[in-house]
């Protein structure tokens, strides 16, 4: 059995602009940004670029090829592929492992770096590890040998879909793909249309989790029938964390909206992908409608988190109030003692008892400050919020 070649891939929003700063970046090393440049020169070697190429596909796109024969393309949307033809079925778990350091270890490297100024990625979603679709081009090959091959990395089968130009077993990490007559052009746009799929929905899942995590969160300061003063900054500066991660997330949720009716359109437009799309064109339909669907849970959570902000923010006015009637009986009572003070005396002098009378008024100021602090910061204050049922019957 031939192995054509082995793809991976993966999917992160961008727009034509960045990837004219990575066509910079691959020709000449450049970067229009404050970035180092002895860094970008060292990226720029590990990723052994040879020859460049710029062209469109429906899309923008840049590659290159490595001297090992790795062929890297990158889209304008951010889709990136990475392959190689230099494989065979006695090395096939070496290449698979050969693309994968490549791309985890180079290519990403590079990139993360290139776009490591302005908005943030949120620290939840930075060091997620990916588990790629690994695609392998199988050339004419026998049922029973796409079978043994599944055998070998699969412990079942998950989806096969058949024509008369290709076939394909999907496992869990594996993707199969028997070509019957299509050129391997034919077959890398339908693995470039899988790879964006598949990167959208895993997004999508991440985000749908990150916010039943997030909403915990809250919950866990919000459900708490009384707080201590002390307790209370820290909790708001819990709170102002999470909406923080809230309002980076629904930023990148609601770009996505962007990217999926430009693809769904070109690869509506791809005669070689009718067969594909007659079978899981809906596919971007359900994205469309989980995408809408997640957006809303965000919106729920942004509001969510605003309302628990503005439930700390009255009980930190509450301890402010007190702090101030404190303050101010401490002040009273040095008044008090001043006036008393011009009543018993018939002219001012400067005695030794003078001197220890304003110090026991000072240590009577300092320890009822400090006692009142103690009480504020000790009193528990009621968190009045609404309760609701998490368990729908």
């Amino acid at each position: 059995m031939k192995i054509q070649s082995v793809y991976i891939g993966g999917w992160f929003q961008r727009t034509m602009l960045q990837l004219s700063e990575v066509y910079d970046f691959i020709r000449n090393e450049e970067s229009q940004l404050k970035l180092s440049k002895k860094k970008l020169s060292e990226l720029h070697k590990n990723l052994d670029i040879g020859s460049v190429d710029y062209g469109v596909q429906g899309e923008e796109y840049v590659s290159f090829v490595t001297s090992e024969h790795l062929r890297i393309k990158i889209f304008e949307d951010g889709l990136i592929i990475v392959s190689s033809d230099n494989v065979s079925e006695e090395t096939l778990f070496t290449d698979v492992e050969k693309l994968k350091d490549y791309y985890e270890n180079k290519l990403s490297a590079a990139i993360n770096y290139l776009f490591s100024l302005g908005a943030p990625v949120p620290k939840e979603l930075a060091h997620i590890e990916n588990i790629y679709p690994y695609f392998v081009v199988c050339d004419n090959a026998s049922r029973d040998e796409i079978s043994e091959l599944l055998a070998k990395t699969e412990r079942q089968k998950y989806f096969e879909f058949d024509n008369k130009d290709y076939s394909v077993v999907r496992g869990d990490k594996y993707y199969f793909v028997n070509n019957k007559k299509k050129s391997l052009g034919n077959i890398e746009r339908y693995i470039e249309e899988q790879v964006f799929i598949r990167e959208f929905k895993g997004q999508l899942h991440r985000y749908l989790n990150l916010h039943r995590i997030i909403w915990e969160k809250i919950d866990n300061v919000k459900d708490r029938a009384k707080v201590k003063g002390n307790d209370v900054i820290m909790f708001s500066s819990k709170l102002e964390s999470y909406a923080k991660t809230v309002t980076l997330i629904d930023g990148r949720i609601r770009q996505m909206s962007t990217y999926l009716p430009t693809r769904e359109r070109i690869a509506k437009s791809d005669e070689d992908l009718v067969e594909f799309l007659a079978i899981s064109g809906y596919r971007y339909e359900t994205l469309r409608d989980t995408l809408e669907y997640i957006k809303d849970l965000w919106d729920m959570t942004k509001n969510y988190v605003v309302s628990a902000q503005k439930l700390f923010d009255g009980i930190k006015q509450d301890i402010t109030s007190s702090s101030i009637n404190s303050l101010t009986i401490v002040t009273s009572m040095s008044a008090g003692a001043a006036i008393l003070d011009l009543f018993t005396e018939s002219e001012p002098s400067f005695t030794s008892f003078g001197f220890i009378y304003f110090f026991i008024l000072a240590l009577i100021g300092w320890v009822a400050t400090k006692v009142l602090r103690y009480v504020s910061e000790k009193r528990k204050y009621e968190i009045t919020d609404v309760d609701y049922d998490k368990n729908i019957k």
